[in-house]
């Protein structure tokens, strides 16, 4: 999201300014943030609250940023405006009713911009993504006074189901943009799953602990039996005191433990365990817990898992993790790493060799001018027109589909994950007990996955990029390049 945003934004809600009910958030055709003012709705509202609009109107600059003169600087009172809005909205007659749902359409834009905003500033450089990516899900009202066929905007379904006396139009919106399909859809692609630790623990029953940690983590019993104690002396403080909670018809959100439930918590473990915990360490404890189970349901709804290198090796969850097993782990890592390289190598002459066999099959020499341009575009990183431009072909999508990199690199990714995934489990057969291979498995498959994911994603960076010719070569060109200079081709 650009400085433009952010000032925007800033001015905007800190400040209260009355302009937030006539200038609109929207996006435009390439996807941009834009500032459209309606001018039907600022005459209509100066014409409502002619005392707050003469103090709250600021200038919108070219460049996109709010600057305000000394009279904006009173708070509007925003649950005021809003009821009477919603009151004109529902009785007044058609053209003013639809004229206040504009302003509170408008009103609505800008909390949806600082929903998104608040989203990036805690998960996007985790997870890779910025406001930007965010406001198209979302920000889907083009300012119409009059509704467009059946269609209703996220804006307009928020409106519709707001009620003034059970929440702030502020607090409503926030809920609905971040409960959205569409935009946690999304999230849930970037490995950000809407849903805090207490209620995932929550809503986990101990015996799908036991199975989510048997078949996905591959952990041992002794492992799954501290981890189910943990969740069950949870659910017998935490839960028990939500349901009450219920009982007397007090909502809300999950919020954190307190102390003295965390120590509730620490005794009940202790006359399980006999091990003396402090509320701290439950704390932690507790919230390891959920990150598993997050991670668990962000990878059955097909969502990204955060990266973790093969060449990290971390503690145990619930134990400590001995020093022979750390050397197990450093030579298990020592033999892995030139399997992986070599399995690469191995992977990209596959394909390779596949594709120009394919294309021998073809008249002309396509073959030829295909390793040709594999060679030009990964290890002379020549653009697509420079490569044609080079080979006498007649324009950039020639080159495009010559190469079909997408198609090429997902055939690598898949005979990369098949001799990768052989080898390793060999290799895993002399560091596990037969009998848990079988769980380990998946886990590998998983890891593996994750990896040469990364390696594609690299290489598929570079393809998206390649615009001067000094692009750092990744691992996959490297390796297509060594692999490339070893044939006996005149490429």
């Amino acid at each position: 999201m650009s400085g433009d945003t952010a000032v925007d934004g800033l001015v905007q809600i800190l400040m209260g300014v009355a302009s937030r009910y006539w200038q609109l958030v929207k996006i435009d055709g390439a996807g941009r943030r834009q500032i459209r003012e309606i001018s039907a709705a600022k005459a209509f509202f100066v014409d409502v609250f002619p005392a707050i609009a003469s103090g709250g109107g600021n200038a919108m600059s070219t460049t996109g940023y709010a600057y305000a003169d000394n009279t904006d600087r009173h708070h509007v009172p925003d649950a005021e405006i809003q009821l009477q809005l919603l009151q004109l909205s529902r009785d007044a007659p058609a053209d003013k009713c639809l004229l206040a749902q504009r302003c509170l359409l408008c009103f609505i834009s800008w909390q949806i911009e600082q929903v998104c905003l608040q989203l990036a500033a805690n998960f996007g450089s985790v997870h890779g993504f910025s406001c930007a990516d965010l406001l198209p899900y979302v920000l889907d009202d083009d300012g119409r006074l009059q509704p467009n066929g059946t269609y209703q905007s996220l804006s307009q379904k928020i409106l519709q189901s707001f009620n003034p006396q059970q929440s702030s139009l502020t607090t409503w919106t926030t809920t609905r943009v971040k409960h959205d399909a569409a935009l946690n859809k999304f999230l849930l692609e970037c490995g950000v799953y809407m849903v805090s630790d207490w209620a995932i623990l929550n809503d986990t029953r101990p015996q799908q602990l036991e199975r989510i940690f048997r078949e996905f983590y591959a952990l041992t019993p002794p492992e799954i039996q501290q981890a189910q104690q943990l969740l069950e002396s949870y659910h017998a403080v935490y839960r028990t005191a939500r349901l009450q909670q219920r009982s007397l018809s007090i909502g809300g959100k999950c919020t954190t433990p307190t102390t003295q439930q965390l120590q509730q918590i620490a005794t009940l473990l202790q006359s399980q365990t006999s091990q003396t915990l402090k509320s701290e360490t439950v704390m932690t404890q507790l919230q390891k817990l959920a990150t598993q189970l997050r991670e668990y349901r962000i990878c059955m709804r097909g969502g990204a898992l955060p990266t973790k290198s093969l060449d990290t090796i971390t503690g145990d969850e619930y134990s400590d993790t001995s020093k022979a097993l750390d050397n197990e782990q450093t030579e298990f890592l020592q033999l892995y790493r030139p399997q992986f390289l070599a399995c690469l190598e191995q992977a990209l002459a596959i394909v390779t060799q596949s594709r120009v066999n394919s294309l021998e099959r073809k008249k002309g020499e396509k073959a030829k001018k295909f390793l040709q341009a594999l060679k030009l575009f990964h290890c002379q990183n020549l653009r697509m027109t420079e490569i044609a431009d080079s080979m006498g072909l007649r324009a950039q999508d020639a080159v495009t589909r010559l190469l079909k990199l997408k198609e090429f690199r997902a055939d690598v990714r898949q005979q990369l994950l098949l001799l990768l995934c052989e080898r390793v489990l060999d290799l895993a057969k002399n560091y596990s007990h037969p009998d848990r291979l079988i769980t380990l498995e998946q886990q590998i498959k998983l890891a593996l996955d994750e990896q040469i994911t990364q390696v594609i994603k690299e290489a598929g960076n570079q393809s998206q990029t390649a615009k001067i010719n000094t692009i750092e070569n990744g691992l996959f060109s490297e390796r297509l390049c060594r692999y490339l200079d070893s044939l006996n081709e005149e490429i």
